[in-house]
C-alpha cells in the first residue's frame, strides 16, 4: 500500500476517527433490536450445514442446544448478520470474526515462550472494529449469566473489558510501528500486569494453567492418541470424535483419501517459509484420522495427520481443517480467493506470534469438489482458562485481558489512531456496550430456545453427550 501524506499524518487520522462519530455516535452502540426482516436464526444455521458431513451434524446440534452460551459459540453467522444490519463506525480492521471468551488462550511462540492470544480464525475477515468487541462483551455477559452472576456484576465485567479495549487502543495509537508489532501478552509478564487484581489464588491458577499448557505437546498428544497396532504406529479410534481412516472408508477409498491428503500436504508445504519447508521435509506421513472439533465447526472436514521424523519418538501431529467462506463475507469478495489463505493471512496479521507450521492449500477433486484447507499443529503448549469456574472478579480480569489482546490485534491491522480517536477518553463506549451486551444476550437466549425447540421436535437430529 502506498502511503499518501494524509494517511501518514496522525492528526488527519485522528480527525477521521472523530468524524466517524457522526455516522455512528458512541451512544448508538448501546441499542440493538431485531428488525422485522431479520432472518430466522435456525434457518441461517441449517443453511451453513449444506456442504458439511451429514453424519456429524447431530453432534453439532446437540452441542449448540446444550445451553445459551454454547449456542452463542456456535452461531457466529447469526450475530454477524445482526451486526451487519445495524449502523457501524466504518473504521475497518482485520477481524477475528468470532472473538468470544473461549477463542482466546495459551500457546507456544516460535521462541518457545508461552503467550496469550486469539486462537481461532475460521471467520477472520475485514470489518468494523466494534463487531469483534461486541461479540466479546456479549460472551462475557452470557458467561456471567451461566455462572449465576448478578446483572450488576456482569455489567461491571463488560464495562471493564470495553474500557481495557479503549484504553489499550489509545496506548497503541501512541506507539511507534515496531513497538506495536512486538507487543504481546507473555504469560510470564501477566503476573506483573494483573497481579494486584488477580490475588494469590488466581495467580496460582494462572501459574498452574501455564504449567499444564507446557505439557500439551505433539509428543504428549502422540502418546495419548496413538498406539502400536500389528507392529505399526496408528491413531487410536475414539468414535465418532476421532476415527482412523481405515475405520472410516473401504480399503480402496482409503488409499484414494490418503493420496489426496498427501497431495494436500505437498501443496501446503509451498505456503511455508523456506526454513520451515526444510523442517517439514524431515517428517514423513504415517497415519490419518478424521476429527470432530469445536461447536459451530462440527461437520466441516477436519483431519489429524501423524508424521514422524528421526524415529518413532519424534512425532509431529498436524490438524488439517476445511476452510469455508467467512460468515462476515457479504459475498463480494473475489470468488477465487482461497479460503485457507484467508484464514492463514488473518491469523498471521492478528496474532503476535503464529504456529511455525501454519499454512494452507486448495485441493481439486477432494470429495468430488475443490476444497480449501489450512494446516497447523494439533498441540503446541495449547491451553485455556476454564470460564465455567470463574467468579465475578476472575471473569472481569480475564475479560479485560481478552479485550487488551483484541485491541492489540486490531491495532496491527487497522488505523489505530483513528479508532483511538473515535473511542475517546470518556466512558461512553464502555457504558454503551454494557447495555448492548445484555440486550443481545437476551436475543441469543431466545434464539437458543428456538433452536433447542427444533431439536426437541425432531426437526433437527441430535446426538447429545458427545
Amino acid at each position: 500500500m502506498t502511503r499518501t501524506p494524509e494517511n501518514r499524518n496522525p492528526a488527519a487520522r485522528a480527525a477521521a476517527g472523530r468524524a466517524a462519530r457522526k455516522l455512528a455516535p458512541l451512544t448508538a452502540h448501546a441499542g440493538w433490536s431485531a428488525g422485522g426482516d431479520r432472518a430466522d436464526p435456525v434457518a441461517l444455521l441449517t443453511a451453513e450445514e449444506a456442504d458439511r458431513l451429514p453424519e456429524l451434524l447431530p453432534i453439532r446440534h446437540a452441542r449448540m442446544a446444550a445451553s445459551p452460551l454454547a449456542f452463542l459459540r456456535g452461531s457466529a453467522g447469526v450475530m454477524a448478520a445482526d451486526l451487519a444490519a445495524a449502523p457501524h463506525s466504518g473504521l475497518i480492521t482485520q477481524l477475528c470474526g468470532d472473538a468470544h471468551l473461549f477463542n482466546f488462550g495459551l500457546y507456544a511462540s516460535p521462541e518457545r515462550r508461552l503467550v496469550f492470544d486469539l486462537n481461532d480464525f475460521d471467520e477472520t475477515f475485514p470489518g468494523p472494529f466494534e463487531w469483534d468487541v461486541k461479540r466479546l462483551v456479549t460472551s462475557i455477559a452470557m458467561a456471567g449469566r451461566a455462572n449465576g452472576f448478578r446483572r450488576r456484576d456482569r455489567a461491571t465485567a463488560v464495562r471493564y473489558a470495553a474500557r481495557r479495549y479503549r484504553e489499550a487502543m489509545i496506548d497503541f495509537a501512541a506507539m511507534r510501528e515496531l513497538d506495536l508489532w512486538y507487543a504481546h501478552a507473555d504469560v510470564d509478564e501477566l503476573h506483573d500486569q494483573f497481579g494486584d487484581q488477580l490475588g494469590k489464588s488466581r495467580l496460582a491458577r494462572l501459574t498452574k494453567a501455564g504449567a499444564k499448557a507446557r505439557t500439551r505437546t505433539s509428543l504428549q498428544a502422540y502418546r495419548k492418541l496413538t498406539a502400536v497396532v500389528d507392529g505399526e504406529r496408528r491413531i487410536v479410534a475414539d468414535p465418532p470424535l476421532l476415527v482412523p481412516v481405515q475405520d472410516l472408508v473401504p480399503d480402496l477409498a482409503r488409499k484414494q483419501l490418503e493420496s489426496q491428503i498427501r497431495i494436500l500436504l505437498d501443496g501446503y508445504r509451498d505456503s511455508l517459509a523456506e526454513d520451515r519447508r526444510r523442517l517439514f521435509d524431515a517428517f514423513e506421513f504415517v497415519d490419518l484420522a478424521r476429527k470432530v472439533v469445536g461447536v459451530g465447526s462440527v461437520g466441516t472436514r477436519c483431519w489429524i495427520v501423524l508424521l514422524t521424523g528421526r524415529d518413532d519418538e519424534d512425532p509431529l501431529l498436524l490438524q488439517v481443517k476445511e476452510a469455508g467462506r467467512s460468515v462476515l463475507d457479504p459475498g463480494d469478495a473475489p470468488p477465487d480467493q482461497p479460503q485457507g489463505r484467508r484464514v492463514v493471512t488473518g491469523q498471521r496479521l492478528m496474532q503476535a506470534a503464529s504456529d511455525i507450521f501454519l499454512g494452507w492449500h486448495t485441493v481439486e477433486g477432494f470429495d468430488g469438489k475443490t476444497r480449501d484447507f489450512y494446516v497447523r499443529q494439533l498441540r503446541d503448549w495449547k491451553g485455556g482458562a476454564v470460564v465455567e469456574e470463574m467468579d465475578a472478579t476472575g471473569m472481569r480480569v480475564y475479560g479485560g485481558l481478552c479485550a487488551w489482546t483484541l485491541a492489540r490485534a486490531h491495532a496491527r491491522c487497522g488505523d489505530r489512531i483513528a479508532i483511538a480517536a473515535y473511542l475517546g477518553s470518556s466512558p461512553k463506549f464502555d457504558e454503551a456496550l454494557a447495555e448492548f451486551a445484555e440486550l443481545y444476550a437476551d436475543r441469543a437466549e431466545r434464539d437458543h430456545a428456538a433452536f433447542a425447540g427444533a431439536v426437541e421436535r425432531g426437526e433437527l437430529e441430535s446426538r447429545p453427550g458427545i
